[in-house]
């Protein structure tokens, strides 16, 4: 099974210049999502992998009650109370994990959105309260950040998703253009497959766009991270656009050299100024 844990590892990214009060936190909240995920794709039995989850939360809830029977979990609640982080973050991964396992399609861009309001809108939110970020005003554009970033990895990876069993482009997107479950398995790449991956690239381009509301909100201690990120989906969308959209065929992927050059395109949004400025 092809998992999504790509957006986790921008607590890696995140980290690069942070004091390492701020390092060895996300370092700990990394690590239970990557175990976490991890159990999600224990073996090919759906149910195996939920009873996984459901464990693993169940040790969750010990360790916030001061009983850890993990040391990740004994680092993240010391994370979580350190920093007094919200809980229900945590928690929405583990559902986002558990409905990876039982739901493989879905009928509308909004059911795709809500899904990702579990599997990818929790990294930010995490993000910006570890940071010190409480006001939730800045959480939709954070969220849209999260869901651009999820969306640009669900289109690159729409071969590798079919081929197990997973299609994450809407259902009746895929009426819409007349493209059919078939024609991506057996990888027909036409005119109108190019026409419906147009589309959803520019939805998800729209996403990243509104996201950048929260460059004004935040401070230098992370704004220069948040603008990685949001480029590096824009970055990703290129990509594909370059491609002409031939996604079947082509994995778009970003050269380290390009990840470097995103690196310094961000660096102007360091010398700007913002609402709540640190």
């Amino acid at each position: 099974m092809v998992r999504k844990a790509s957006h986790y590892e921008n607590f890696v990214v995140v980290s690069f210049r942070q004091p390492r009060r701020i390092r060895d936190a996300l370092a700990s909240i990394y690590a239970y999502c990557r175990l976490a995920d991890d159990l999600a794709d224990s073996g090919d039995d759906p149910g195996h992998a939920i009873a996984a989850i459901d464990c693993w939360e169940n040790d969750f809830d010990k360790a916030l009650q001061g009983s850890p029977s993990h040391p990740i979990l004994e680092s993240v609640t010391v994370t979580i109370r350190s920093f007094d982080l919200p809980v229900q973050p945590f928690r929405d991964l583990l559902t986002a994990f558990r409905q990876d396992q039982k739901l493989h399609r879905y009928q509308t861009f909004q059911e795709l959105l809500n899904y990702c309001r579990f599997s990818a809108s929790p990294v930010g939110r995490i993000v910006l309260a570890l940071f010190g970020y409480r006001d939730e005003r800045l959480h939709p554009a954070s969220d849209a950040i999260c869901t651009g970033l999820q969306l640009a990895n669900f289109w690159q990876d729409v071969d590798r998703d079919g081929a197990n069993g997973r299609i994450y482009i809407p259902l009746e997107d895929l009426s819409a253009f007349g493209v059919t479950e078939e024609d991506i398995a057996s990888r027909r790449f036409d005119d109108s497959f190019r026409q419906l991956i147009a589309f959803e690239v520019e939805r998800t381009r729209g996403l990243l766009e509104e996201g950048k509301a929260l460059l004004r909100d935040v401070g230098r201690n992370l704004r220069w991270e948040i603008e990685m990120f949001r480029r590096a989906g824009i970055a990703v969308l290129d990509c594909i656009e370059r491609a002409e959209f031939d996604i079947l065929y082509h994995r778009p992927t970003i050269s380290r050299l390009k990840k470097m050059s995103i690196a310094i395109a961000s660096l102007p949004v360091l010398f700007g100024s913002a609402r709540h400025g640190r």
